[in-house]
């Protein structure tokens, strides 16, 4: 399964040549330092990409959200531009948005999830969505979406910090056996 979904990323993923080539993503191309993996650039690409992943739940905006989160913090962002994907349809339908939900009630607001599947199912308008923001129910949704998109990107840094840490030193391990191997042979 993860081979699938590397190979699905480095097929539809553009390259850093590619982006150099529009003039809107020139400048995040032209940064090098945005697109190696580094021990210190992937657990920060991780994390831009499930911090605006899971707050922004607009598909079009997450990946330029995240790719822009990078540029401050040095994120790599073609790992954060693929954190974005833990948000669709099933995980915010059913995880994300129940979820934040009853993250925000538990701070004193009164929001309800019914209320919110019901706009999202038929399609609300601009309309009908500025009158629920407008309602108490926004203010629950959107801390609990900021309180879980939070620890989500920590819980990815250290995940993925700890993965490269594990990676690293067991291709070392790798290299060490094998050079311990030949001069054992000879």
């Amino acid at each position: 399964m993860f081979d699938r979904i590397v190979k699905w990323a480095q097929a539809n993923m553009p390259t850093r040549e590619q982006m150099e080539q529009n003039r809107f993503a020139r400048p995040l191309a032209a940064r090098h330092e945005l697109w190696r993996f580094t021990r210190r650039s992937v657990p920060r690409g991780v994390a831009a990409g499930l911090f605006i992943g899971i707050f922004a739940l607009i598909p079009g905006v997450q990946i330029v959200g995240a790719a822009l989160m990078c540029v401050p913090f040095r994120g790599n962002i073609p790992l954060a531009a693929l954190m974005t994907f833990i948000s669709i349809p099933p995980t915010t339908l059913f995880v994300f948005l129940p979820g934040a939900i009853w993250v925000g009630n538990s701070f004193g607001y009164h929001a309800d999830f019914l209320t919110v599947r019901e706009l999202v199912t038929r399609g609300a308008g601009v309309g009908e969505w500025l009158a629920w923001l407008g309602s108490d129910a926004a203010p629950s949704l959107l801390i609990g979406l900021f309180l879980i998109s939070l620890l989500a990107a920590v819980a990815g840094y250290v995940l993925s910090a700890l993965g490269w840490r594990w990676w690293t030193g067991h291709k070392r391990r790798t290299r060490l056996m094998r050079a311990a191997a030949r001069d054992h042979a000879e």
